[in-house]
């Protein structure tokens, strides 16, 4: 963080409805200290009711920008002034650029979740994925496997009408970019079907997610592929249970903090012009999440 706020500091901050969970403002600080910006970057808890003139009063106090989370990334997009393709294929907003008064929305979990993989060295292209859950984080999650061109995404949820009504909302792109989606429930043998030939298995419910450290997806991972590859976009605690009994037989495996990170390192690029330290972000992550008693929460 800057050590004089003065009157050229930028600030940058994140909203949201609560907000105090936040690992935002230690990460981005964090990257804005190495990088030797001039900047500061805060929290603000800005109820739901109040989100049109939270929007306004940022923009006329000039902020750089700010990230977006829970409970305004989809409501935020009326208030701003352009949307970027992948915010508006996800239908949700996590970053808010100001350019002269002009406020544009993006979605960099995008970003963040496919540089996650490309980190772990895996490739998504002509793969067989199962996406485990259907709600807000899965979207970003499914445009990005169909960015990336994976050849097959099959849904396994609770409550297959969710997720065929998000599988409607992307079968458009989904066709001119050769992704074939389905979605099936997690208990039938359609599912164990697409499971027991998926390439990547993406956990995108909050089942394990401390303190409910022993939920999990109803899967068995001796059902799987031996090189079946186990992505848990969870964060806390840092192995799931869904994440233990992958690598327990031999699965490689990969939890959401890089996911996290990478996301954040996106927005401040898009703020900064330039790239953050990952290394700073990553490591400022890691000793607030061992000095903080979290909920567990998927994505920031």
């Amino acid at each position: 963080m800057v050590t004089s706020i003065t009157g050229t500091t930028q600030n940058l901050g994140v909203m949201g409805w609560p907000i105090a969970h936040s690992l935002s403002p230690a990460m981005q600080n964090a990257a804005i200290a190495a990088a030797g910006v001039d900047a500061v970057y805060t929290a603000f808890a800005v109820e739901p009711a109040g989100l049109s003139l939270a929007v306004a009063g940022l923009r006329m106090l000039h902020f750089r920008g700010w990230n977006v989370t829970i409970p305004h990334k989809q409501a935020i997009m009326d208030a701003l002034d352009e949307i970027d393709e992948d915010a508006a294929a996800i239908g949700a907003v996590n970053t808010v650029v100001n350019d002269g008064g002009r406020l544009k929305g993006y979605n960099t979990d995008v970003v963040g979740f496919l540089g996650g993989l490309s980190d772990a060295g895996f490739d998504p292209a002509e793969k067989n994925v199962v996406l485990l859950g259907a709600g807000g984080a899965a979207r970003a999650v499914l445009w990005g496997l169909m960015k990336a061109h994976a050849m097959r995404v099959t849904l396994g949820v609770r409550h297959p009408e969710k997720a065929e009504a998000l599988i409607e909302s992307f079968a458009a792109r989904a066709s001119l970019l050769g992704t074939k989606l389905a979605a099936c429930h997690w208990e039938t043998e359609t599912f164990r079907g697409a499971f027991s030939h998926a390439d990547l298995v993406v956990n995108v419910t909050p089942l394990g997610m401390t303190p409910h450290v022993e939920d999990k997806p109803p899967i068995d991972w001796r059902d799987a592929k031996p090189d079946a590859f186990a992505y848990d976009i969870i964060y806390t605690p840092e192995e799931t249970r869904f994440l233990h009994e992958a690598k327990a037989l031999g699965h490689k495996t990969l939890n959401g903090e890089d996911m996290l990170v990478l996301q954040g390192a996106a927005a401040f690029e898009l703020w900064f012009g330039q790239q953050a330290d990952t290394a700073v972000m990553k490591q400022t992550l890691r000793e607030q999440l061992a000095g903080t008693n979290l909920s567990g929460r998927v994505q920031d």
